[in-house]
């Protein structure tokens, strides 16, 4: 199999029209690298959906405008997280009045013996399936972490005056997504509790699915972020919003649709939260300007037939509506 060096590289991205010369552009070819920036980058959602780049400043400024949206979000996911799993735990304690793990697996989580009035057998055996799951991840986790030598954790299983790690403790060390399952095994009047204390609309979440689906979907852009994938596009996305999560937003800001296609919708998400978490609203609109100024400048920094695809038509008014909100 035959390799290409870094000129080789430039002379094969001239080849395909993209103009690219100079010492300057071969270092940004470097830092960036061809399979991670060019070929990353060159894209929209899918690689069959090629963006019209004419020159190679183009695709560094695409670069360049994903890397500022993630320095932008990613402050913000981590606030969310950190603010509702302390609100879950506060509700979760409140309701089993213990601290203990296995006590909330008995009584805040579903199972057989707990399921939902009118929950048929398969329900049933679902629920219990899923708490069986819950309970194993929950020991990988510990048992991970206490390998690690986690102080978060070997602090509780080392010390013999304590008998076992407390459910804020485990809190403190849950991925986002392992987070977002327990709070989907929790039962209905738990989820119900923490839904209200986030502030959630509940008009179109008859199931209190909300509480648990919005956490996935920040599970995705977080680990996107972390992991330096690419994020401008959502391509990162893995579930489809389901209605109580499109209608929760189209109520709250008054849009016309909610389809997280676009990174848009994972800005007006991320101030969803922060404004019903009380952040001020001052710094609410500071991160929506930021937003605006990356996009703006990136709008700049390419052709119109690029910014044409990479941004929306219709951002502007969005934001306009997410402004009033606010």
């Amino acid at each position: 199999m035959s390799y290409k060096t870094t000129d080789g590289l430039m002379r094969h991205l001239r080849d395909k029209g993209i103009a690219v010369s100079g010492s300057t552009q071969k270092r940004q070819l470097i830092n960036t690298g061809y399979f991670h920036g060019y070929k990353g980058y060159r894209f929209f959602h899918r690689a069959g959906n090629s963006l019209p780049f004419t020159s190679y400043g183009e695709v560094y400024a695409t670069i360049r405008y994903d890397a500022a949206l993630k320095s932008l979000l990613y402050g913000k996911v981590m606030f969310i997280e950190t603010a509702v799993k302390n609100i879950a735990v506060e509700a979760i304690l409140t309701k089993v009045r213990s601290e203990s793990i296995q006590v909330m697996c008995d009584r805040a989580v579903s199972g057989y013996h707990n399921s939902p009035v009118g929950a048929n057998v398969e329900k049933k055996r679902k629920l219990q399936q899923a708490k069986l799951n819950l309970q194993n991840a929950i020991q990988s986790s510990l048992a991970k972490e206490y390998r690690r030598g986690n102080p978060k954790i070997t602090h509780f299983y080392d010390n013999a005056n304590y008998s076992g790690v407390p459910i804020w403790a485990l809190f403190e060390i849950m991925t986002m997504g392992d987070f977002g399952f327990l709070l989907s095994c929790l039962t209905y009047n738990v989820r119900d509790d923490i839904s209200r204390r986030i502030g959630l609309n509940l008009a179109y979440d008859t199931d209190r699915q909300l509480v648990y689906k919005y956490i996935y979907m920040l599970k995705d852009l977080r680990n996107a972020i972390a992991h330096n994938a690419v994020v401008f596009d959502t391509r990162f996305r893995s579930v489809d919003p389901n209605r109580a999560v499109r209608q929760c937003l189209l109520q709250e800001i008054g849009l016309s649709y909610v389809n997280f296609k676009t990174i848009g919708d994972y800005i007006i998400l991320v101030c969803y939260y922060l404004k019903i978490l009380h952040v001020p609203k001052t710094e609410i609109k500071a991160f929506v300007r930021e937003f605006e100024n990356i996009r703006d400048d990136y709008v700049k920094s390419v052709n119109p037939a690029v910014a044409a695809i990479v941004i929306h038509r219709d951002l502007s008014a969005r934001m306009t509506a997410l402004k009033a909100y606010i």
